[in-house]
């Protein structure tokens, strides 16, 4: 038995192989709901043989959206969108995933092939919120620091869209705690000079998304898991590393967390870092051993016989597979063929195999 092509178990939930769609912004939203293209693109996905298909980063409200283009679930017509994609993602043998996010001070941006830079009002802008009123750089729009009421609002709007994903036909949520976004914020103190409870200590920056990811865990139904995804270091000085990285995975896993998703990066433009092939592996490795608690590798994975032996030497319990899967849709199933693994393809497309 191949280890990548081996089930994997977490709570009541079976996912059928290790290969997982990593979250992908797709701009192409209309007021946060899902477009013909999501069908499509997670769709294909799904018939290409992955264990879990994940939708992009999805915001809890208008103002946690990335761009104007973003995908959201804050409303019951957002849920509803999504129906016919979870439905179509099960009816593949994989499970439907959604990450929920808020964007924090990188919101209120031009989509990615249009500069991604700050957009106004009259171009469907907002003011974006952040722990401290500090812009990610002089391009981006200046966030206003949120208030405790603010921090409690978002607590709630990740419930609410926790609430919300269930019904659209989601078994599996993810936090999304990394990249610079509002959760990642609060965490880095590069990001967050707070001068009161959720600032300042460890325990301070760690708050805000504990409580996050305490309160969707309680919201989500107990057979189900939930990951959340975090960047294990900032690549710059003074701001968030590893070592928090295990302590935060610790907590985590306290409140109920199932899984750990490890990328890194994104707080800060000035970052350096250092892409290599499966450079972003020892987070999941190092976290996975000293946490105590599963996780899935992600970055630069491209080979089957790369993610093979990230499962079989116990790195990680899974690959989450990003550009690879937008190069090829059918990656899990040309690597099992690499690997001389026989699965099941589509009946559509059995001639071809």
């Amino acid at each position: 038995m191949s280890p990548l092509f081996s089930p994997f178990k977490l709570r009541e939930l079976t996912f059928k192989n290790r290969i997982f769609v990593s979250p992908m912004c797709q701009y192409s939203s209309d007021d946060g709901l899902p477009t013909d293209w999501h069908f499509v693109h997670l769709g294909s996905r799904a018939v290409g043989g992955a264990g879990l298909v994940m939708v992009e980063a999805t915001a809890v409200s208008p103002v946690g959206r990335i761009s104007p283009e973003d995908s959201g679930i804050w409303s019951a017509a957002h849920a509803e969108a999504f129906k016919r994609i979870t439905r179509f993602i099960k009816a593949q043998g994989a499970v439907p995933a959604v990450q929920l996010a808020h964007a924090g001070r990188k919101g209120s941006t031009a989509v990615s092939w249009m500069g991604g830079k700050g957009v106004g009002v009259e171009q469907r802008g907002w003011q974006p919120i952040a722990p401290s009123a500090i812009a990610f750089e002089p391009a981006y729009p200046m966030p206003r620091e949120m208030t405790l009421r603010d921090i409690d609002d978002v607590v709630a709007q990740f419930v609410m869209a926790a609430k919300l994903s269930m019904e659209a036909g989601f078994e599996v949520v993810e936090v999304h705690a990394a990249h610079g976004y509002l959760l990642h914020e609060f965490l880095s103190p590069l990001s967050n000079h707070r001068r009161d409870e959720y600032g300042g200590s460890f325990e301070n920056r760690a708050r805000f998304p504990l409580r996050v990811a305490k309160a969707v865990r309680e919201a989500w139904p107990a057979k189900w898991p939930v990951f959340v995804r975090i960047s294990a270091t900032d690549w710059a000085e003074g701001g968030w590393d590893l070592e928090q990285s295990v302590r935060l995975a610790k907590m985590f896993k306290e409140v109920g967390i199932d899984l750990i998703d490890c990328s890194s990066g994104g707080l800060v433009p000035f970052a350096k870092i250092a892409v290599a092939q499966g450079y972003q592996v020892p987070f999941a490795e190092a976290i996975r051993k000293e946490a105590g608690i599963a996780t899935g590798a992600v970055g630069m994975i491209t080979e089957a016989e790369q993610a093979e032996k990230i499962i079989a030497e116990g790195q990680a319990d899974v690959v989450l597979l990003a550009r690879a899967m937008l190069r090829d849709p059918y990656w899990p199933l040309h690597a099992a063929k690499a690997l001389g693994v026989e699965v099941e393809w589509p009946v559509q497309y059995g001639r071809a195999k």
